[in-house]
């Protein structure tokens, strides 16, 4: 294990919206389908409103400090007029927001990744990263280049990005970009990104068919 990386225990908050491979802690809102699985569900869509989530702490035994993500990205300038317009509950006062706790900015505090979603296929809209200044919370990564998602993994912020062709339903990512960033004292800046394309050849029932994975340097 890096010295990057979080002692955070990655505990299921929501069960269905725990994703595999990260390190954060993961808080709040509908479960993300990864769309390298491809079936012939939605991507990322649940079919049912998210469930409420539940508390979870360090492995140190410290609880998490929890931040209240709706009034951190309404409070936010950086994020964008249109999220904060569409930010409304998808039932009762479900926001459709996932957030994870981790240290990947070399913090003595634990980072915040924040991910808005949509509340009809669970496909995100827009990718936030906040860093404690001691004070408040300072938005130091931004993408509302939607589909988005970004993710801690092991002390660096992993962001995927599915790939459509032209007309292509939600549920029918031709490929994926995963691009990862990791914090260089100032800004996250990117170490590697990777393309992968889905092979047409696919029968229903059977597991999804292999990606060709594009690795540029």
């Amino acid at each position: 294990m890096s010295a990057g990386t979080t002692v955070l225990v990655g505990t299921v908050l929501f069960a269905a919206g725990c994703s595999a491979g990260g390190t954060g802690l993961r808080d709040g809102g509908p479960a993300r389908t990864d769309p390298v699985a491809r079936s012939n569900q939605p991507t990322g869509g649940p079919t049912k409103p998210p469930a409420p989530g539940h508390s979870a702490a360090a492995s140190t035994g410290s609880p998490v400090k929890r931040v209240d993500p709706v009034a951190l990205l309404k409070a936010d300038p950086k994020v964008s007029a249109v999220i904060k317009r569409d930010l409304k509950p998808c039932t009762g006062k479900e926001y459709p927001i996932d957030v994870s706790y981790g240290k990947i900015t070399g913090n003595t505090v634990v980072d915040v990744v924040v991910n808005v979603l949509s509340c009809d296929d669970a496909l995100g809209r827009g990718s936030y990263v906040y860093r404690s200044n001691g004070s408040a919370y300072e938005n130091v990564f931004a993408d509302e280049q939607k589909p988005v998602y970004a993710e801690i993994d092991r002390g660096d912020l992993v962001v995927s990005k599915p790939v459509y062709g032209h007309d292509a339903a939600p549920s029918e990512p031709s490929g994926e970009d995963v691009i990862t960033y990791r914090w260089n004292g100032e800004r996250f800046a990117e170490q590697d990104r990777v393309h992968s394309e889905y092979s047409n050849v696919y029968n229903p029932g059977m597991q999804p068919a292999p990606a060709v994975s594009q690795k540029n340097d």
